[in-house]
């Protein structure tokens, strides 16, 4: 076989990366190299030709996966330039979407590396800076006078990790539907004083609550 070129290496080096990034959002990090080149198409002896590392290969993957402005959707935002309530609802619909549950792999990466990232205190470490830009950018989309959307994407990252741990249960659909509900019809999510002074109130030992004079 005849020498790589410096071109060919770094379509490669591109190919590996954008495969590694889907299929770590879609299996976790414990995708071994061997499965992920042979994806690839490419031999297990040139993973070290163009990564120090599976680390390596990991922080560039996520990076990868942030720099994508289409990830959790098959549809871009750009058709409501201006309209910032639109866009902030399509965002919405299409985070909490029967088609991002599944499919991880071309999902967003704050789910999607979340619980690698809260296992792996060292990846964490190395690959925290991008992550942080990452989660404080998606919430800036989804910002609403005072409300900054962190409170937003939280409810959404949660509903969308317990709709694919429930995958298959009608219970699944369910836990989309009361996101999307919450974060459309009362605009951030945010429940009124009332409710939520009832909502925080710790249930008794049979279940019921105490509600406060």
């Amino acid at each position: 076989m005849g020498r790589v070129s410096k071109a060919q290496a770094q379509e490669n080096r591109q190919h590996v990366v954008a495969t590694a990034s889907r299929m770590f959002r879609e299996k976790g990090t414990v995708v071994s190299i061997a499965d992920l080149m042979k994806a690839v198409g490419l031999t297990h002896g040139a993973f070290y030709k163009q990564f120090a590392s599976k680390e390596d290969l990991v922080d560039k993957a996520i990076a990868h996966a942030f720099e994508d402005p289409t990830a959790h959707s098959p549809v871009t935002l750009d058709e409501h330039t201006g309209e910032h309530e639109a866009a902030r609802r399509t965002l919405i619909e299409n985070y909490l979407s029967i088609w991002h549950r599944d499919h991880a792999g071309d999902g967003c990466p704050v789910s999607g590396f979340a619980a690698d990232l809260g296992r792996d205190p060292d990846q964490a470490a190395r690959s925290q800076q991008v992550y942080i830009n990452g989660v404080r950018n998606r919430a800036a989309r989804l910002a609403t006078g005072d409300d900054d959307g962190m409170a937003q994407l939280c409810t959404m990252v949660g509903a969308l990790v317990l709709a694919r741990a429930t995958r298959g249960n009608p219970l699944s659909g369910e836990l989309l539907q009361a996101a999307r509900t919450a974060l459309t019809e009362n605009g951030t999510g945010q429940s009124d004083r009332s409710n939520a002074r009832i909502d925080r109130e710790p249930a008794g030992p049979d279940g019921t609550r105490r509600c406060g004079s």
